[in-house]
């Protein structure tokens, strides 16, 4: 007996309107805007500023956007999972607000926490819901405010992140289109190349945490970048060889927008041309779980029904997600 698959049926995004340029942080730290575009690629970032908003902010506006799309009231939405790793409190969970304040009176939520590789994950989780056939109507979110766990005398990290949110509406598969293979990888950085360490249990916060600024991220930048290029290019390699796809048979690969370099490394490894990549970076910088679900966005009026999608994203942890999507 086939299975259900999981079709997205829209796409919401939002945007916070300040945006951070690199002349702006060429003022907060040493660096220029020739050393920020030929390393990472970015030239400007958005930041949330008013500081009685979270996270939970932009993935209401973004969820209600992809609901909206869809014709869906926020009633008949059965599940919500928000990947972020800057949630609005440790608990309750960030999909718990975001139900609350879309009036999504019959849903449950809660949050995945992967980094950059969360949204990917929820979109897995999202669509095995949707195969079970106990739901009809789940929302993926991906919603970071980065710019909360930032430390702006580091110019490691600064010139990196940037806020945003994306949303997706899954619901069943009426053809072959939906989630069709996805592949999920962890290797554990016991070596803490790419974390925040304060606030856990591990190191509560503190007057001590706070002093060392434990409550910023912090990453050994050489490292996680070699990491992740290798990362990124073998999961999505894999999961075209695992579906006996070519380079022309894959419309558009839409990579987690951590470097741009990376993104190209990746591209080249699985032989796709720069004119079938979404890239965004330019523009948002690293958003963490928003940057595919922002791609989608932007690139949904060049969507085709039927084209072949590699996501792919690799994140501390360290994770690694590649799932292969018809549209």
């Amino acid at each position: 007996m086939s299975k259900n698959k999981a079709r997205i049926v829209s796409v919401g995004h939002y945007l916070p309107e300040d945006r951070l340029t690199n002349p702006d942080l060429e003022k907060l730290v040493e660096t220029n805007d020739e050393w920020i575009r030929t390393r990472t690629g970015i030239t400007e970032r958005r930041i949330l500023k008013d500081p009685e908003k979270g996270t939970s902010f932009m993935a209401v506006r973004a969820a209600q956007q992809a609901l909206d799309a869809a014709g869906v009231e926020a009633e008949k939405v059965d599940a919500i999972i928000v990947a972020t790793v800057t949630p609005d409190y440790m608990f309750p969970a960030t999909a718990c607000l975001v139900q609350k304040r879309l009036g999504a009176v019959n849903a449950f939520g809660y949050d995945v926490l992967a980094a950059c590789s969360g949204f990917v994950y929820a979109l897995s989780t999202g669509a095995m819901m949707i195969e079970s056939g106990r739901y009809k109507n789940v929302l993926v979110i991906g919603a970071d405010k980065m710019s909360s766990i930032i430390d702006y005398t580091d110019r490691t990290t600064c010139i990196i992140f940037g806020d945003g949110a994306g949303a997706v509406l899954l619901q069943p598969s009426s053809d072959e289109s939906g989630v069709i293979d996805f592949i999920q990888r962890c290797d554990g950085d016991e070596d803490e190349l790419l974390c925040m360490k304060g606030g856990g249990s591990r190191y509560p916060a503190s007057h001590a945490t706070v002093d060392a600024k434990m409550h910023y991220i912090a990453q050994d930048g050489k490292t996680v970048f070699k990491k992740a290029t290798e990362a990124m290019a073998d999961i999505s390699l894999e999961i075209m060889k695992r579906n006996n796809l070519t380079a022309e048979d894959v419309a558009w690969l839409v990579p987690h927008q951590a470097n741009q370099r990376i993104i190209d490394a990746t591209a080249r490894r699985m032989g796709v041309g720069n004119d079938k990549v979404m890239t965004n970076i330019a523009y948002y910088g690293n958003t963490t779980a928003a940057t595919i679900p922002l791609c989608l966005y932007d690139w949904k009026d060049k969507l085709n029904r039927g084209d072949n999608l590699i996501l792919s994203a690799f994140g501390g942890g360290f994770t690694a997600g590649a799932l292969f999507l018809k549209w």
